[in-house]
């Protein structure tokens, strides 16, 4: 199988590309490559890593391959799901990671993007979190990794609603850092990952951690932990998931009853 993720070294800054054509589906293969290539760039001799598509991408990456997501009576989103060790790799990397996203982001993308440091993104760019459409119970961590880079109403618009959220709010509500014209993405990225790279680099690893610990300090108690985990097991061994998972398949739109 060929590489899905290539990686290309300027100036002590590892540029990662996702090549999973047409969509860059985050599959299982894909994931692996994308931590291989994580742990491949580490300091010193790497500062900064830059995370993109491949120039031009109508879409920079669709979330997950609903095809690998279980049928039935398993959840899909477990704390091996590929999507949480990408999560991991790039929140724990010792080296700031720059998302440079031009295209469409939809569901489990969102997050991965989101997960790095700095975003930076081309005018026209949309972000859609899409579990509502699928009918999958996103799991806490996914969801307290969105309240960590923006407000509670901004969050809940995104995952009712499901609909593509412009650039421009985006940075309104400080999801993203920078949106450019796609013809300056890559000079505006290169020129913010210099910046980094000419820092020090012990430094930037330990208010990477001291920033991690921070953003995740939200106590829960077991019950509460237990108590969501059966509310998400019973969307999971739902109808409701069934029709979610078949609609896809059979490109329509799904019909929820809520059972």
């Amino acid at each position: 199988m060929p590489v899905q993720v290539t990686t290309e070294v300027r100036d002590s800054v590892a540029w990662l590309t996702l090549s999973n054509p047409p969509v860059n589906a985050l599959t299982a293969p894909l994931i692996g490559d994308l931590t291989t290539a994580l742990d491949d760039a580490r300091p010193p001799a790497i500062r900064a890593v830059v995370l993109r598509a491949a120039p031009g991408a109508h879409v920079f990456s669709a979330g997950h391959d609903v095809h690998e997501l279980p049928r039935h009576g398993r959840d899909p989103l477990t704390y091996d799901d590929p999507l949480r060790l990408a999560v991991r790799r790039i929140e724990t990397h010792p080296t700031p990671v720059i998302a440079m996203v031009e295209g469409t982001v939809w569901g489990g993308a969102c997050e991965l993007v989101l997960s790095c440091d700095l975003v930076v993104v081309a005018e026209g760019c949309t972000f859609a979190l899409t579990p509502a459409r699928l009918g999958v119970p996103y799991n806490l961590s996914g969801t307290l990794n969105l309240l960590k880079v923006t407000e509670m109403h901004f969050v809940k618009e995104m995952l009712f609603t499901a609909q593509p959220i412009p650039a421009s709010r985006m940075a309104a509500y400080g999801v993203v850092n920078r949106v450019v014209p796609a013809g300056e993405l890559e000079a505006t990225t290169a020129e913010l990952a210099a910046d980094i790279a000419s820092g020090s680099p012990l430094v930037h690893q330990v208010m990477k951690e001291e920033l991690r610990v921070l953003a995740n300090a939200h106590p829960m108690t077991p019950e509460t932990h237990e108590r969501i985990q059966a509310e998400r097991r019973r969307v999971y061994d739902s109808e409701d998931y069934q029709e979610g998972l078949r609609a896809f398949d059979e490109k329509r739109r799904p019909v929820f009853r809520g059972r």
